[in-house]
């Protein structure tokens, strides 16, 4: 098969011909119709976040399922599917408790060393050499996926766009779901109008948030924000943010406040923009070891909460998006702005890496 391989850190997106993929048990193999160009790819290609190469990343596909490996109950040959960034291994403590999005194994085998959950990858190169697996390796034209990795798409709904269901739309569910706990007509501000972020204002909408403010220094990407959903938007490059979010929530701040940058002084905002009681939900990722200073008083009297949140829990999270988008509340074929073909995987992320994608791009298979 034909997959994009970065052979050196801050190295190209080159496509080489690796051999076919074969699914292990409880595993699926995808044949991949699409592919996300998401902005933690570049973090991990460029060392930021420590990852092996030589590697094939992308972490958000959709396709159709072709083989089922040894024990899969749930998926069959012929399924259109999601692929999720996070695959739980569906044994370790915290997947028995539920808590799929903080796999041991996911974390200890795939994110620090490439691979899955027997201790190897599914890639190799025309020589046989190991190449590592950023999640499902989705830049190729096949993939394997752990069965609890996949949510099964409903028919009538967009095929290809479906792709950011797996890692924008569920890292927006996640934390405002199961993190945020999101209740009808709160207010909410998003601090980043990137992939996530415009997907964190549109699925807001949806689950029925009453304000939702975008923050950003773009023009292009608050009017893409105005156009999903949000209700008022904030030009950080113009205003101070903090004061423009409580202008415009009648001096009190917003109830529930995400920040979507990883960055730290986006990160003391949003702690300075969140309502007293309010709750911050943290989903930017940075890179290793920077940190972020928080005002101690204002934490401790005004009863702030600080909380991470790394994704949602596949299969569930992605079904329930799924039927979103099946009954018209969720559109993410409206966050899709550039479309690429497998051999300009290269150009695609060299233009994200450069801040010239509003929304989120594709990588489609048959382009």
């Amino acid at each position: 098969m034909r997959a994009a391989v970065v052979r050196t850190h801050s190295g190209p997106f080159l496509v080489e011909d690796l051999r076919d993929p074969r699914p292990g048990p409880g595993e699926v193999l995808v044949k991949v119709a699409s592919c996300g160009v998401c902005h933690t790819d570049l973090h991990a290609r460029d060392g930021g976040v420590a990852f092996p190469v030589p590697a094939v990343f992308g972490h958000e596909i959709a396709g159709t399922v072709v083989e089922a490996g040894e024990g899969v109950t749930r998926l069959r040959p012929g399924q259109r599917v999601v692929g999720a960034f996070s695959m739980p291994c569906g044994t370790c403590g915290m997947c028995a408790a539920g808590r799929y999005e903080l796999c041991d194994e996911f974390f200890a085998r795939n994110r620090l060393k490439g691979q899955l959950y027997d201790g190897t990858t599914r890639l190799f190169d025309a020589q046989g050499e190991p190449i590592a697996m950023y999640s499902m390796g989705g830049l190729a034209e096949y993939a394997v996926i752990p069965e609890l990795g996949v949510g099964v798409l409903p028919e009538g709904v967009p095929f290809e766009e479906c792709a950011i269901l797996g890692c924008a739309f569920l890292t927006s569910y996640g934390a405002l779901v199961h993190v945020g706990d999101l209740q009808p007509g709160q207010s909410v501000a998003v601090i980043g109008a990137g992939g996530v972020g415009l997907s964190v204002v549109h699925l807001a909408r949806a689950l029925g948030a009453g304000q939702v403010i975008a923050v950003d220094l773009s023009r292009d990407r608050l009017d893409t924000a105005l156009e999903l959903g949000a209700t008022g938007v904030v030009n950080g490059s113009e205003t101070d943010a903090v004061a423009a979010v409580r202008d415009l929530t009648a001096g009190k701040g917003a109830e529930l406040v995400l920040e979507a940058i990883g960055n730290r002084i986006t990160f003391r905002q949003a702690t300075e923009m969140v309502a007293d009681g309010g709750r911050c939900v943290m989903i930017g990722i940075a890179p290793s070891g920077q940190t972020a200073e928080v005002e101690i008083t204002r934490l401790v009297r005004r009863k702030i909460q600080i909380c991470g949140s790394f994704g949602g829990r596949p299969p569930r999270d992605i079904e329930h998006l799924a039927e979103l988008v099946a009954a018209g509340k969720l559109q993410p074929q409206r966050l899709i702005s550039r479309r690429f073909s497998l051999d300009e995987a290269d150009e695609a992320y060299q233009l994200l890496h450069d801040g010239k994608i509003v929304g989120r791009a594709l990588i489609e298979m048959g382009a």
